[in-house]
């Protein structure tokens, strides 16, 4: 396919009228794709956590288990992307909806522990490979930037959903039929992802040219410039806070023998308060300040965080956990805008994956740690070290500059 403006083998040009009507009529399956790939890694997740913690298993087991869903992302991210750019939308998704399947099945037949990691390996993978070819496609569908913002944000909403409803089902499912039933139904979610994916029509894919070496080692040079650096800081505490919630729920509840419906109710609170403040930004986010909605974000998550073993029953953990999703829910819109705003525009690319390989890594990392601090000391420790880090990283948030010049100009600030 030819390119206009861009680099040789990069799609720039944009669709037919026909084709774009076309491709705008089927961007709610991209979006139901999406959340069916991520439902299906989400239920095997709580499913398996609720699971090992059933039979036993100490908590820096369920450290191990969590962090393995990240650990194919952070390795097939640049593969994805290569794999998209060559063969488009539908290929990618083949490949994750087969290694999602396989992984629930496994665990579906078997409950050992390494069935559940080997599941935990699949189906993190799956997404992440979905994902990309996903997002790629939505951006050839939008029309203009303020269609491009409208496309992800509604790219964004559908993961949201996905852990709003994944884990009250698995929940329910595992109280009243089994745990074999709940990985069942994950099984089932990534044929439905497939048959959506289906729906959109292809687009003739476009050769990607070969990386310079340039191209492959420049992103680190980034990290000179100062406030991405304080960026980063910020997007790794609170990426791990995140995970901080996700490790801890499960234990509480299960130290405070809650129903697996229970947990789940609390797992969905967040994810809903996270849906519900992701789409208000979508309608009010040109009144938000980026730097003062970081801030004030880092500073509701730490004074839950530090509350929240002692929140009352189901209904205080739930309250607790919905305005953490209120607080952490609102991050990825404005870490990503402020981005936008200190990197150079020809190096957007190289941000979007230093910052993907640093969540990545925290994802694989933090819960390790949790599970041996929870181990070693009491089930809410991970959540008070997550609220101190979030204290501690209002001082970088503070000289967070919302402009900066780039890398490479001769100007950039290196303090």
């Amino acid at each position: 396919m030819s390119t206009a403006g861009g680099s040789p083998g990069v799609h720039t040009e944009p669709l037919g009228e026909a084709q774009a009507a076309a491709q705008r009529r089927a961007f709610p399956f991209l979006v139901a794709a999406l959340v069916f790939v991520h439902a299906c890694m989400a239920t095997s997740r709580v499913t398996s956590s609720l699971f090992v913690l059933k039979q036993g298993y100490p908590e820096w087991t369920l450290g191990v288990l969590l962090s393995l869903y990240a650990v194919v992302p952070m390795l097939t991210a640049l593969w994805a992307g290569r794999m998209a750019d060559r063969h488009g939308l539908h290929r990618p998704v083949g490949i994750a909806v087969l290694m999602a399947c396989v992984g629930a099945l496994t665990a579906a037949l078997s409950q050992h522990v390494l069935a559940l990691c080997l599941a935990a390996l699949l189906t993190g993978g799956a997404l992440s490979i979905a994902a990309v070819g996903i997002q790629r496609e939505g951006g050839l569908m939008a029309q203009g930037s303020g269609d491009m913002r409208r496309i992800f944000s509604w790219l964004a909403l559908g993961p949201a959903l996905s852990n709003a409803l994944a884990p009250v089902v698995a929940g329910l499912l595992i109280d009243h039929i089994s745990f074999r039933a709940a990985f069942a139904l994950a099984v089932l979610l990534p044929s439905l992802a497939w048959w959506a994916a289906l729906q959109v029509p292809r687009l003739a894919p476009s050769l990607p040219a070969s990386p310079s070496s340039a191209t492959r080692q420049g992103a680190w040079g980034l990290l000179r410039l100062a406030s991405f650096r304080r960026l980063m800081i910020l997007n790794v505490v609170l990426a791990a806070a995140w995970d901080a919630h996700s490790f801890v729920v499960p234990i509480v509840g299960h130290g405070r023998e809650l129903s697996a419906t229970s947990i789940g109710l609390i797992l969905g609170a967040f994810a809903t308060a996270a849906t519900l403040v992701r789409l208000a930004l979508t309608k009010w986010a040109e009144q938000v300040d980026e730097i003062r909605a970081l801030r004030g974000a880092m500073a509701i998550a730490c004074a839950v965080l530090a509350l929240y073993a002692w929140l009352p029953g189901t209904p205080g953990l739930m309250a607790g956990s919905a305005l953490l999703g209120l607080a952490l829910g609102s991050v990825q819109p404005m870490v990503l805008s402020t981005l936008h705003q200190i990197t150079p525009a020809d190096r957007h690319g190289q941000a979007l994956g230093l910052r993907m390989l640093f969540t990545n890594g925290a994802t694989i990392v933090m819960p390790l740690g949790f599970g041996l601090l929870a181990t070693a000391s009491v089930a809410a420790a991970p959540m008070w070290l997550m609220a101190a880090l979030l204290l501690w990283a209002q001082w970088p948030a503070a000289r967070l500059a919302p402009q900066e010049p780039g890398v490479g100009s001769g100007t950039e600030r290196h303090d």
